[in-house]
């Protein structure tokens, strides 16, 4: 076995590693972004609705509060999509 094959194997040995590394990379920031991303919508959606009915941000939510969220998503404007 001369030398060159020793590296040659090496560099074969530590591929896999590279592409599963790279791989959980990109699903994890896949998945940090999508969220960050959800998190922005859902506050501009609570900023609206607060702009709605002039109350200041609440900090910790009850259970009446959970059970109203769908009320509150009905209520939502509709998208303008520029038909008439």
């Amino acid at each position: 076995m001369n030398l060159n094959d020793y590296w040659t194997n090496a560099f074969w040995s530590v591929i896999p590693t590279i592409a599963v590394v790279a791989a959980f990379w990109f699903v994890l920031r896949s998945i940090i972004r999508a969220d960050r991303n959800e998190r922005k919508a859902h506050a501009k959606i609570e900023q609206q609705l607060r702009a709605e009915r002039n109350q200041p941000r609440q900090l910790a939510s009850t259970d009446d509060e959970q059970d109203q969220l769908p009320e509150r998503r009905k209520r939502l404007p509709k998208a303008d999509t520029g038909e008439r």
